[in-house]
C-alpha cells in the first residue's frame, strides 16, 4: 500500500506491507520506504485563500517523484489525503487536476474530524503498555492542529481540528527574525484561545497520556534529547517533560532562523516555523495540564495506510 499525506507544510510518503497475520493484532505496518519533502503548499493561503502557483509546482514536482517511488515498489493499492492548506483555498480544483496527472488517483481532500481519525489510528497502534489511556492525540501541522481523545481498544471518542497550525501561526504572528515579544504574545494569546476551545470540545485534561505527532514534535523532542542527528528510532515513544518543551520553545523563539538552522536536527524546511510549531506544542501541554508528552514518528501517513487494509480495491490505481 502507499500512502501520501499532503499538508500545509510537507508533503509524505509511505510505501507498507501489512504485517504477517501471525504476529498479532499490534503489529506495525512494514516499512518498504518513508519519505518526506517540504514543499509549502499553504503558502500564503491564510491571507489569501488561494493556493500559490509555485507552490503548487513544487508540490507536483515531489509528488511525481513519489508517483515513480510507488511504481517501482509495486504499490498495489494508493491513497492520496491532502488536509489544511488545500481545504481553505478557492482554487484547490487547481490542485485536484495537478494531482490526478501526476498520480493518477485523485485527492481526498479530507475533513478535519477524518484527519483527526487517521492520525490517532497511526499514532496509537503500537504504543508502548504502560502508556495509560485515555489518550490524547496532539497532531500539529501547518495548517492546523487536530485534538483527538480515545483509547486503544474503542477508539475515537472526540476529536476537534483548530487553524493553529505552525505556518499558520507564523505567517499570522511571527514576521520578525527573531520573533519580538508582542508577536510572541499575540500567537500565546492567538494559540490559547483555540487551544481551551478544542479542550471543551474533546475531553483532553481527562487524558492520562500525551501523544505528540508530526514534525513540530519530534524536531522539539530531538532537541530536547540532545540528538546530533535526526534518529527517527530514537525519537519514537521518547518521553520529555513540559519543562524541557518550555526551554526548547523558549529558546527557537530567541534565535534567527540561521541559528535555527544551525541545530543539528533541523530540516531546512522546518527552521523559519519550528518556533509557532514548538509554541503550540508548549501551551496545550500547559492548558492541558500535562506534564510529560510522547513523540510518535507514526501519524496520519500510518492511519491512511491503514485504511487501506480492508478496502475492496477501492484505491487501485
Amino acid at each position: 500500500m502507499a500512502a501520501i499525506d499532503c499538508g500545509t507544510n510537507s508533503i509524505r510518503l509511505l510505501v507498507a506491507d501489512l504485517p504477517d497475520p501471525s504476529a498479532g493484532p499490534a503489529a506495525p505496518l512494514v516499512d518498504k520506504s518513508r519519505r518526506m519533502e517540504i514543499v509549502r503548499l499553504g503558502q500564503g493561503v491564510d491571507a489569501t485563500g488561494r493556493l500559490a502557483p509555485e507552490a503548487i509546482e513544487r508540490t507536483r514536482v515531489a509528488l511525481a517523484d513519489y508517483a515513480a517511488e510507488i511504481d517501482k515498489l509495486g504499490a498495489e493499492r494508493v491513497r492520496m489525503c491532502a488536509t489544511s492548506a488545500s481545504r481553505d483555498a478557492e482554487n484547490a480544483a487547481d490542485f485536484r487536476t495537478m494531482v490526478e496527472q501526476t498520480l493518477g488517483v485523485a485527492p481526498e481532500v479530507v475533513t478535519g474530524d477524518e484527519e483527526a481519525r487517521l492520525s490517532f489510528t497511526g499514532a496509537v497502534r503500537g504504543l508502548p503498555a504502560d502508556a495509560a489511556s485515555p489518550y490524547l492525540v496532539l497532531d500539529i501541522g501547518g495548517g492546523s492542529t487536530e485534538f483527538v481523545v480515545g483509547t486503544r481498544d474503542g477508539g475515537v471518542d472526540a476529536a476537534i481540528s483548530m487553524d493553529i497550525g505552525c505556518v499558520r501561526m507564523t505567517e499570522r504572528h511571527l514576521r520578525a527574525d527573531p520573533p519580538g515579544l508582542d508577536e510572541i504574545a499575540a500567537a500565546q494569546a492567538d494559540i490559547a484561545v483555540a487551544v481551551d476551545r478544542a479542550l471543551t470540545a474533546v475531553p483532553g485534561r481527562q487524558a492520562a497520556t500525551l501523544v505528540g505527532l508530526a514534525g513540530s514534535v519530534t524536531t522539539v523532542v530531538a532537541i530536547a534529547e540532545g540528538l546530533t542527528g535526526y534518529d527517527p528510532s530514537r525519537i519514537h515513544h521518547a518521553r520529555v517533560s513540559y519543562d524541557q518543551v518550555a526551554k526548547v520553545t523558549a529558546d527557537l523563539l530567541a534565535m534567527t532562523r540561521e541559528q535555527r538552522l544551525a541545530i543539528p536536527v533541523m530540516h531546512p524546511g522546518r527552521a523559519d516555523v519550528i518556533g509557532a510549531g514548538a509554541l503550540v506544542l508548549r501551551v496545550a501541554m500547559e492548558r492541558a495540564g500535562m506534564t510529560t508528552v510522547i513523540a510518535s514518528e507514526h501519524d496520519i501517513l500510518d492511519g491512511i495506510a491503514w485504511s487501506m487494509a480492508n478496502a475492496d480495491g477501492r484505491y487501485r490505481r
